[in-house]
């Protein structure tokens, strides 16, 4: 039985945006290890008017990296995927840099009766606008729907970009 082909090469440099497709550019945070492997992936959704996906771990070069990214756009949304401090941590600073707000599910850590299974998540997060299974957002040329996946993490949403049937 074959293995499923990964591709373990990647090229690129921290603190850069690489186009990976007409709609979606990628930074990658310098936060390598067991878990996030190169680096947490952060991803740009459009142009001029831009989504983006999981801002990253608080790292000031990160953020700057972000931010020069970012420049001379409009970010109208921050998603953030899940709450582990690989992926959400910046979501808040970058919203409130760009002037938008933040798109996700709370952080469910303290809401379960019992001792939670979560780990490391962002204790206390919690988004500016809830976000449920099927919910869309908009902008100019792209569409991104919400899909409900617990498992990760029990507050784990992907996102389908409706254009290049990419998930996220």
């Amino acid at each position: 039985m074959a293995g499923i082909p990964f591709v373990r090469e990647l090229k690129f440099a921290y603190g850069e945006a690489d186009q990976v497709s007409p709609l979606i550019r990628r930074v990658i945070a310098e936060n390598p290890g067991p878990f996030t492997y190169l680096g947490t992936g952060v991803y740009i959704i459009g142009a001029d008017e831009v989504a983006v996906i999981d801002p990253g771990p608080m790292l000031d070069k990160h953020f700057a990296a972000l931010k020069r990214a970012l420049d001379g756009q409009r970010v109208t949304h921050v998603f953030t995927t899940h709450t582990h401090l690989d992926h959400s941590p910046l979501a808040h600073p970058l919203a409130e840099w760009a002037g938008c707000k933040v798109y996700g599910r709370p952080d469910p850590a303290g809401t379960h009766a019992m001792a939670s299974l979560e780990e490391d998540g962002q204790e206390g997060f919690m988004p500016d606008v809830l976000v449920k299974d099927g919910d869309t957002f908009t902008g100019p040329g792209w569409t991104l729907e919400a899909i409900t996946t617990p498992g990760h993490m029990s507050n784990h949403v992907c996102y389908a970009l409706k254009q290049e049937n990419a998930l996220f």
